[in-house]
């Protein structure tokens, strides 16, 4: 079919449309004198950077027929739950907060249009196999790390990327395991429903008409 036809040049340019985004905003921060480090210490821009990567490495596989970087199906979910937990967390818990220097548009961009384009893109062309619940360990392997990366270099340096990871804020520690203990679980409810919903479509009659990818 003509429109599943345009989904590898449509997830080439959400992918590049991440990353012209990640680039503005960075070049912005760097004039500002903000530190490299600070900036890809938030979780939104490593995110949104792995979901460009995924969408541009799957559109150019669909488009040549050549993997350039084999990837599999648990790194596309993994870029659905990241991507998922992003707009999940910022609309709960960053949308009314100052943002500073962050573009508007960029904002848009990372926060809210990637976690829609990523989640569509795997309900659009679901799993080619069925997914086991087992890959589930491995996908929490980089929010875990990420975590304990925050707090260790914040206790350091006193630099939190996002308020709720601050210590130093009203309810201390307590505050930050609550708040990381519901990150957790949405993460883990995030990425069974990825692939529990990706199984269900992948048997769908339409599925036949997909691209390969």
């Amino acid at each position: 079919m003509v429109r599943y036809r345009m989904l590898p040049w449509l997830r080439i340019g959400f992918g590049l449309l991440a990353v012209v985004a990640i680039a503005r905003q960075l070049v912005v921060q760097i004039q500002l004198s903000f530190s490299v480090v600070n900036f890809f210490s938030y979780f939104t821009n490593l995110a949104n950077a792995y979901a460009a990567g995924v969408l541009i490495l799957g559109g150019c596989r669909s488009i040549t027929g050549r993997e350039l970087l084999r990837l599999g199906e648990p790194a596309r979910v993994a870029s659905v739950a990241y991507m998922a937990v992003v707009g999940i967390v910022f609309g709960l818990l960053l949308r009314t907060v100052d943002l500073g220097s962050l573009r508007p548009w960029v904002n848009c961009v990372l926060h809210t249009v990637m976690p829609c384009v990523v989640v569509i893109d795997w309900l659009a062309t679901p799993p080619g196999k069925k997914l086991d619940s087992h890959i589930l360990p491995r996908l929490l392997i980089f929010p875990a790390v990420y975590l304990a990366y925050v707090l260790i270099r914040g206790s350091e340096v006193g630099w939190y990327p996002y308020p709720f990871l601050d210590p130093a804020r009203p309810g201390g520690y307590p505050s930050v395991i609550g708040y990381a203990a519901g990150i957790a679980v949405t993460f883990v409810f995030v990425a069974l429903m990825t692939i529990a919903v990706g199984n269900k479509l992948m048997s769908r009659p339409w599925r036949s008409w997909v691209l390969k990818r």
